[in-house]
């Protein structure tokens, strides 16, 4: 499957319009508003993402931006039944069926897990305090049977350092580290530290920091973009 991956747009989005080549599977790992206050700008980002029409599947979660969704979830749940063709994950799994019409191979199925949490970040949105209980059970609802992971932020040491002028590292969560590598999801895929834009292997999945956004809020990073053996987990850039 062709995938592309993004995340950090704040209201940036309409810039990507270019280098969304299209595929099977487009993923948003969250931070598609600035202060997150203001509806309109949750309602321009679920227009932007509902009229990408090249693309079979489109996924996003929240991420400590986007304060009206933690902050008003009765509204985000009642809009977003008005689009047909996304699917917003917090702490939820949506699978992709690829078993055919008797379903006798359930191993071409792939599984996607959202969550929107991360460690305590000065006051946004979706924080808990880091190492707690209440983050750690955040992290054990992730089923095992994972393949691709979406969180906002990264696991610590995974791609989680903060570029200039910052330069401050291991800014990921210990805890979501500890349970990925338990469970080995295929795929991870956040945002979060703008500087931590890039790709990592560790043998059994593929990380990606997907922020499309530099330190400064300039989109300096292109969208992700590869073919997915889902079985193999072998990727090929495109």
């Amino acid at each position: 499957m062709k995938v592309t991956l993004i995340s950090d747009t704040h209201t940036k989005h309409n810039q990507l319009n270019g280098d969304l080549p299209g595929g099977d599977l487009l993923i948003h790992a969250g931070d598609f508003m600035n202060s997150g206050y203001y509806k309109t700008e949750a309602i321009e980002f679920f227009n932007w993402f509902e009229a990408i029409n090249n693309y079979d599947t489109k996924i996003f979660i929240a991420g400590n931006h986007d304060r009206i969704m933690e902050n008003e979830p009765e509204w985000v749940e009642g809009y977003l039944t008005g689009y047909k063709t996304i699917d917003y994950l917090q702490d939820e799994q949506v699978t992709l069926y690829f078993d055919g019409p008797n379903g006798d191979h359930p191993e071409d199925n792939v599984r996607i897990y959202g969550s929107p949490w991360q460690p305590e970040f000065y006051d946004w949105a979706f924080n808990l305090p880091r190492n707690g209980e209440e983050l750690k059970s955040k992290w054990n609802t992730i089923p095992d049977n994972t393949d691709i992971l979406i969180t906002h932020g990264p696991a610590q040491t995974y791609l989680d350092t903060a570029g200039a002028p910052y330069n401050t590292p291991l800014l990921g969560c210990e805890l979501l580290k500890e349970r990925i590598e338990l469970i080995r999801p295929k795929i991870h895929v956040c945002g979060h530290i703008h500087g931590g834009y890039g790709y990592y292997y560790n043998g059994h999945t593929h990380f990606f920091n997907a922020s499309v956004l530099n330190e400064r809020y300039s989109y300096a990073n292109l969208p992700f973009h590869f073919e997915w053996d889902s079985i193999t987990n072998q990727i090929t850039w495109l």
